[in-house]
């Protein structure tokens, strides 16, 4: 390998490391203390997530499209909404595929979601919510 190559892959490889780290915002009631749970998840399965206390969730939920199946916390992340305890994978899914909806949910707090207990993987449904606001599953996760 040349001198060129290696300092290359030295210098540009942390910046390549940090794009490939998705990003994003949840908004969370300072009441609430499964959102940090789903945030602390979240971030241990590669995500940065910044939490941001809010009062007036109702209204976050209607900015984002997410108030047709709400849950506890909404994050905004690449153009997308993600309302509640939403598997990481579920996430990294609509990341890859890009489709041309709101966000995705999994709508109330279920008990075996990550960030609300002991998480199983494959139980979860998540939904997605189209631009005309309706729902249709997604998967489970």
């Amino acid at each position: 390998m040349s001198l060129k190559a290696i300092l290359s892959a030295v210098l540009f490889a942390p910046t390549l490391a940090l794009a490939a780290l998705p990003a994003g915002t949840m908004y969370k009631d300072p009441y609430c203390g499964c959102c940090g749970e789903h945030a602390k998840y979240l971030r241990n399965a590669g995500f940065d997530i910044k939490e941001v206390v809010r009062q007036d969730m109702q209204s976050v939920k209607q900015q984002y499209g997410t108030d047709i199946a709400q849950s506890c916390h909404t994050i905004v992340m690449q153009g997308y909404a993600i309302e509640g305890h939403v598997p990481a994978n579920a996430i990294r899914k609509l990341l890859k595929e890009k489709p041309n909806a709101k966000g995705i949910t999994v709508s109330g707090m279920p008990a075996t979601s990550p960030g609300m207990g002991d998480y199983k993987v494959g139980t979860i449904a998540v939904e997605i919510i189209g631009k005309d606001g309706s729902l249709k599953p997604y998967g489970k996760f």
